[in-house]
């Protein structure tokens, strides 16, 4: 049987917070792109990678909680954001992958180590991670899906997603489509009316349609974490266990995130820390 697990408390190992080290940014130089990198804590290293058009600030809660179990936490800005910059057409998730990839050789050769990296992609991010995986295998431990579409999304809700991400269309319709796909009932999904940004939006939209989905789809060979929004119409429940179904119980774990749907990583934040935390921890070292 497939090991789903069903969130609804804080798990108690992660209950006592240990000294880490200060919040960080510096800016990451490959070719002719600079990619700027939110990085906290001390330990084996976690990638958080955001969803379209977002930036990774808001992940700040989830960060803290991984630093805070004792993970270093590393947060790429994507190109167009803060002082990331770098070529935003004629790319694919291939350009995307290296830019994560120099963020961890950078991070490994500042702490004189070879060690591979834990990639937690929320939403589009989870592209990003996966392939990431496929072209640097050596330097992905395991990859972690927040908030990822099944393999043949239902074109309704990926036309949902489309408007609420675009800042161009009506806020009242962008509030519709949110509430449709991004936020469970009872979440409040207003915070999301701000924070996308149309060049970002664009050229990862690019990116995405560029790249075959055979190209990153397996992820390599790295372990999976399939993190699903228990209300995430991107994710309805016949496909909850597709991933397994595909890659075998002993490579795919997943876990259903109650009282959350796509944009699960910011209306669960604990939770979604806490099944990181556990997860890693399991890892074979």
């Amino acid at each position: 049987m497939p090991l789903i697990l069903v969130l609804a408390f804080t798990i108690a190992a992660n209950a006592q917070p240990r000294p880490r080290e200060p919040r960080t940014r510096e800016v990451i130089h490959r070719d002719d792109v600079a990619i700027e990198t939110i990085a906290e804590g001390s330990g084996p290293v976690i990638v958080l990678l955001p969803s379209l058009a977002r930036d990774s600030e808001e992940f700040d809660p989830v960060a803290e909680r991984l630093a805070a179990a004792g993970f270093r936490v590393l947060r790429p800005q994507p190109r167009g954001y803060g002082r990331s910059v770098g070529p935003m057409t004629n790319i694919t998730l291939h350009d995307f992958a290296r830019d994560v990839a120099a963020v961890i050789q950078h991070d490994n050769a500042e702490h004189k180590t070879d060690a591979p990296a834990i990639l937690a992609g929320h939403a589009f991010g989870h592209f990003v991670a996966k392939m990431t995986a496929v072209d640097f295998p050596n330097l992905v431990r395991a990859v972690i899906l927040i908030g990822a579409a099944q393999k043949q999304p239902n074109p309704e809700v990926q036309k949902s997603v489309t408007i609420a991400t675009d800042p161009s269309q009506p806020e009242a319709e962008r509030l519709k489509h949110l509430k449709l796909v991004f936020f469970a009932p009872g979440n409040d999904p207003k915070s999301w009316l701000t924070g996308f940004h149309a060049e970002v939006r664009a050229a990862e939209m690019i990116a995405r349609d560029a790249t075959p989905q055979q190209e990153y789809w397996s992820a390599g060979s790295a372990p999976i974490l399939d993190i699903q929004g228990a209300s995430d119409p991107y994710r309805p429940k016949s496909s909850s266990n597709e991933l397994v179904a595909e890659f075998g119980a002993r490579r795919v774990s997943v876990v259903i995130i109650p009282h959350s749907a796509h944009a699960v990583i910011v209306e669960q934040p604990r939770l979604v820390a806490d099944a990181i935390v556990k997860y890693a921890r399991a890892l074979p070292h």
